[in-house]
């Protein structure tokens, strides 16, 4: 089964860059489980010194809105959300949270890859 490479981007308000920082440093282990069970691998993020926050990933599963409804229904994992959605800013018109809703993170079309 191909990988799958997924790239998004969100903005990180001004001022919860020490607080976003300090939170990826320490991020809860059942956030990290759950990660891992819906079949995310390879997981960064990368902060552009402006605004932007860059996520890339890589998902080895073969049922991604599936383990996404997983990832969502998981409570630690909303509570997580709501914590690091308040520190950001959407660029994706009418989102309004990770849980629900349009995607908060605008994910990003993938124009070239070489491996």
């Amino acid at each position: 089964m191909p990988v799958r490479r997924i790239a998004q981007i969100v903005h990180l308000k001004p001022s919860a860059l020490a607080a976003y920082k300090e939170c990826h440093a320490n991020v809860w282990p059942e956030v990290l489980q759950q990660i891992k069970e819906c079949n995310i691998r390879d997981y960064s993020i990368f902060y552009d010194n402006d605004r932007t926050l860059f996520a890339t990933f890589k998902y080895v599963g073969d049922d991604f809105e599936g383990d996404m409804e997983k990832m969502k229904a998981n409570p630690k994992v909303r509570e997580w959300w709501t914590m690091t959605d308040g520190m950001q800013e959407s660029p994706t018109p009418g989102a309004y949270g990770s849980a629900e809703g349009p995607s908060w993170w605008k994910p990003l079309e993938e124009v070239f890859y070489t491996d």
